[in-house]
């Protein structure tokens, strides 16, 4: 039997799953009848469903058989595991986006500034803070300290279209990493102006650290999203001891 055969089961049985054909607090079929279907052994197979249960897929329930885990995720208008622009979001979820600039000016960091992102006194940034519309809804304001040594000649127009375009396509730097934290804070008077929130008087905060290739922080955001439009998926599996 080839090394790579239970791969193959494990990405089809996965594909089976992700489609709904075996559907989320199913069972797949016993063991008997997927060695039967893919025609090889019975550790093949247990090899592949392995894989699906360490990649959170599946279960195996003593006496049942091997249960369905996986569901599929809401769209969701913020991912928070990659680095997405909101114009990506928007054309990634089908919705018409546009940029409100509240704020744009040139400043030097000062001691308050500086423990508050992370960048040091007397380095200048462009304080920018930014509403994001989604179909004609403002669901988040963007506060964003921008490096002005690493993003230069930023302007409010670039500010309104795409930062990020303008810092991997003008400007040729890559963006390497972002850490994240994500908090719920009480409403503020500026999210209560800008932000439609309906009857929420909560936000979800996100806030921000990107670094780019010569591991230079170049960007200190603070995100503030209207909770319902908000999803956070992940999967955790705790270690044996």
């Amino acid at each position: 039997m080839p090394a790579s055969k239970y791969h193959e089961i494990y990405e089809d049985l996965r594909s089976k799953i992700e489609s709904g054909q075996y559907a989320y607090n199913s069972y797949l079929p016993s063991e008997y009848n997927l060695i039967d279907e893919y025609d090889c052994s019975r550790n093949t197979v247990r090899r592949a469903i392995a894989k699906l249960a360490d990649e959170g897929y599946v279960q195996s329930m003593h006496g049942k058989g091997v249960l369905v885990l996986w569901m599929p995720a809401q769209p969701s208008l913020f991912s928070f595991g990659g680095i997405e622009t909101m114009k990506e979001a928007a054309n990634r979820n089908g919705m018409v986006y546009r940029t409100k600039i509240i704020r744009f000016e040139e400043i030097v960091v000062d001691r308050e500034l500086a423990k508050r992102t992370g960048f040091e006194p007397g380095q200048e940034v462009y304080a920018i803070v930014r509403v994001r519309c989604f179909d004609n809804e403002a669901l988040i304001i963007d506060h964003n300290w921008f490096l002005k040594s690493v993003v230069r000649d930023l302007t409010p127009r670039i500010a309104e279209n795409s930062i990020y375009e303008h810092i991997e396509t003008t400007l040729g730097e890559t963006i390497m990493t972002t850490l994240r934290k994500l908090t719920v804070e009480r409403k503020t008077e500026m999210d209560q102006k800008y932000m439609d929130l309906r009857d929420y008087n909560c936000v979800v905060v996100v806030t921000s650290h990107t670094y780019n290739s010569t591991g230079a922080m170049f960007e200190y955001t603070e995100s503030r999203h209207r909770p319902d439009r908000f999803v956070f998926y992940n999967q955790a599996k705790r270690a044996r001891r």
